[in-house]
């Protein structure tokens, strides 16, 4: 039962004399105003409706009040703006800014908002990828993966020489009983095991997994998709796979080698390897005994498993000694000699992937790439897809409209919290939408910039 309130304003104190008092009188206003760039974005991009587009509605038009477009924006905004859950759709579907971003200031039926609320949006979410009788709205997996890549190939005006893949694969904890959940050793848990494929801040693709399977499962059908579509449009453009040692097995590298991609993966330490860079291992501690610093040699040498792999390839030994104790590491790589040395392509070139770990923490931490809480494995694979397109939009909004002011390099986190999180006073009249943002907002130049970078081209 409400709690029967007071209409007086709620008082605090006195300042100069004067009463300090607060009512929620306001009118039309919205705490989420910096979505306007988001919007400028995607108008760039054509990403919401190109998404849509991935989705097929066999509802009966003369009763749909929403359609898919306006429901995957409203998915795709949302978690940009930090609303993860389905249940804050019930609130912001009467958020002036969620309307204007959808281009439906009002509903067709006296009893709807202009935008969806959870029931409907929870629908588009247990779409199938055939349409039933009761779930009317289906999608297209295929199609969803290859506009991650078309949108990567558009962000660039001309073909690369060289670009780099990342691999990863990471944990996504699990609290419940959601399908395809098992326990992983290493993570300590309950989890999925998604494969991320980045090149530089550029998401490509984003595949969940169950966790019951190698850390390289599925990665040569993903990768073989992925270049395959960038050399429909780059065929001159080389391409350098990087991943740690858990995906250097024999069936990715072969097919690398038999398809002209380079790669650069970490390599599991043995025995064997461990015994190759021995002297120079003695090099390194003696030069840190000496010095009191950590010392590393770099060995390059031929190498090839007893049994796993085809053929030998080529390996470099790093041979560090720090902190008093030994500690080699290994990467194999299909690089020649004569185009990169040893410690350049391990400093460089291998240890760069480390940055890729950090753009899944945006997806995940920032977006809520791991809000996979749904029973099934295909919604919670939709969910991944629509936080994932959530970050090729601030990737597009800092690219274009971000570049070389302060929030170049920012993460999604903090493009949100200090651009897209603006208060602002909504007037709508007959002749226009404003949206009065706060005269004190200190990075008002920043937003200023962007939106006309993002504006149309006349």
């Amino acid at each position: 039962m409400q709690t029967e309130c007071s209409a007086e304003p709620s008082r605090f104190g006195t300042v100069e004399g004067r009463p300090v008092v607060a009512d929620f009188d306001g009118g039309a206003l919205t705490s989420d105003a910096g979505a306007l760039l988001l919007g400028a974005a995607d108008r760039r991009l054509g990403l919401v409706e190109r998404l849509a587009g991935c989705f097929r509605d066999a509802r009966d038009p003369r009763f749909v009040e929403h359609s898919v477009a306006t429901l995957v924006g409203q998915r795709v905004f949302g978690i940009a703006l930090g609303y993860e859950d389905l249940n804050d759709h019930d609130d912001l579907r009467h958020d002036p800014v969620m309307a204007v971003l959808a281009g439906k200031l009002a509903a067709g039926r006296e009893d709807c908002a202009p935008v969806a609320g959870k029931s409907t949006l929870n629908r588009l979410e247990l779409s199938r990828e055939v349409a039933t009788r009761y779930q009317k709205i289906s999608h297209d997996p295929a199609a969803i993966e290859a506009l991650f890549v078309d949108l990567f190939l558009e962000a660039h005006a001309k073909a690369p020489k060289e670009i780099v893949l990342d691999l990863d694969a990471t944990d996504d904890p699990l609290h419940g009983h959601q399908e395809g959940r098992f326990f992983h050793g290493f993570y300590g848990g309950y989890c999925y095991l998604p494969l991320y494929v980045f090149c530089g801040r550029h998401l490509l693709a984003a595949k969940l997994r169950p966790a019951n399977i190698d850390a390289s499962a599925g990665a040569v059908e993903e990768i073989a998709r992925i270049v395959a579509q960038i050399r429909r449009r780059w065929p001159k453009t080389r391409i350098l796979l990087r991943a740690d040692s858990g995906f250097a097995r024999e069936a990715l590298m072969a097919w690398c080698e038999a398809n002209r991609v380079d790669f650069v993966f970490g390599l599991a330490r043995n025995a064997r390897l461990v015994a190759e860079i021995a002297v120079e291992l003695q090099q390194a501690e003696a030069e840190a005994v000496a010095t009191g610093r950590p010392a590393r040699r770099f060995k390059d040498f031929q190498y090839a498993t007893l049994k796993s792999w085809s053929r030998e390839r080529r390996v470099i030994g790093k041979a560090e000694w720090t902190q008093g104790e030994a500690n080699p590491r290994f990467i194999v790589t299909t690089l020649k000699k004569a185009e990169t040395g040893a410690r350049l392509l391990y400093e460089k070139v291998y240890c760069a992937r480390g940055e890729m770990e950090n753009r899944i923490k945006e997806c995940q931490g920032d977006l809520f790439a791991d809000r996979t809480s749904t029973a099934t494995m295909r919604a919670n694979q939709l969910r991944l897809w629509f936080a994932s397109f959530a970050y090729v939009l601030i990737c597009a909004l800092r690219r274009v409209g971000l570049a070389h002011t302060q929030f170049a390099e920012a993460t999604c986190g903090t493009i949100r919290l200090k651009l897209l999180k603006l208060a602002a006073l909504v007037r709508i009249s007959a002749r226009r939408v404003k949206f009065a943002l706060a005269s004190a907002c200190p990075y008002a130049s920043e937003w200023r910039l962007a939106a006309a970078r993002l504006a149309p081209t006349r």
